[in-house]
């Protein structure tokens, strides 16, 4: 069951998606060798209910943190521990926020110090292919030429799509119909109309596309042990241009302070 939103309601969930960009600013700036994933997890959560919202994930289905934090091989769904983040690791924070009734989610994933320009030209590929798949999210598409967008683009430079993970309608439940694959066939799927509000997150792996689930029952890694990248974002469909109702700005202004 597909509901669509209402305008009201897409600027609803705007707001909420203001306030993740926001959080994971707070994030970045802590980003470095020698900080773990349980000090940003923190950090995550008093500013998500410091600024009237709740984080998505803490509870859902029993998930322990406000992050998803995947470092390095990890896919999506590595809990926040105690262990201190390395030069030369990536790290992917996927984070969720609750407010006025709607959920808002979005991924990014960062360079620690030094990484491998290999590395590197994976997270840029990942990044990009999540663009075009939002540029392919347009009135009157079909569902299948978003993964397609997104697939053809990171196969051509030699990445591969994990297949059995999928982005997913965003709104009163942070997971919504319909399912949205980074993968698949142009003209193919339902009609993509406007107020449908979805998440597109291309996960990428610089190795083999397969996948095997932790004994934690939640951490998802490549099975090669190879980098994977992963970068989301909540979308509306609309006519000629989709729009981008979470924000990587506040990231990106955090990491040229970082580089600068």
């Amino acid at each position: 069951m597909i509901t669509y939103k209402t305008p009201e309601e897409i600027e609803l969930i705007r707001e909420s998606g203001l306030i993740l960009g926001k959080a994971h600013a707070e994030v970045t700036k802590l980003i470095n060798p020698g900080v773990t994933t349980l000090q940003l997890d923190k950090i995550a959560e008093e500013f998500i209910r410091d600024n009237g919202g709740v984080p998505s994930f803490k509870g859902y289905q029993g998930f322990p943190g406000t992050l998803c934090v995947s470092p390095n091989e990890q896919v999506v769904h590595g809990i926040p521990n105690n262990k201190e983040l390395k030069d030369g690791d990536i790290l992917s924070v996927d984070c969720g926020v609750f407010y006025k009734g709607f959920h808002s989610d979005s991924a990014y994933t960062y360079s620690i110090g030094k990484v491998d320009d290999s590395v590197k030209a994976l997270l840029n590929a990942t990044k990009e292919s999540l663009y075009k798949g939002i540029d392919s999210a347009v009135s009157g598409a079909r569902l299948g030429d978003i993964g397609f967008a997104i697939q053809q683009y990171v196969e051509k430079l030699g990445y591969s799509v994990v297949r059995e993970l999928v982005g997913h309608g965003v709104g009163k439940n942070l997971h919504e119909s319909p399912e949205v694959p980074n993968y698949g066939k142009r003209g193919r799927g339902i009609l993509l109309q406007e107020g449908l509000v979805i998440a597109i997150e291309p996960m990428i792996n610089l190795g083999k596309r397969q996948i095997i689930q932790g004994k934690d029952g939640w951490t998802i890694s490549t099975i090669d042990k190879l980098p994977s990248a992963h970068f989301e974002h909540t979308i509306s469909i609309a006519k000629g241009k989709a729009e981008i109702l979470t924000t990587f700005e506040y990231i990106e202004q955090e990491l040229e302070k970082k580089n600068g």
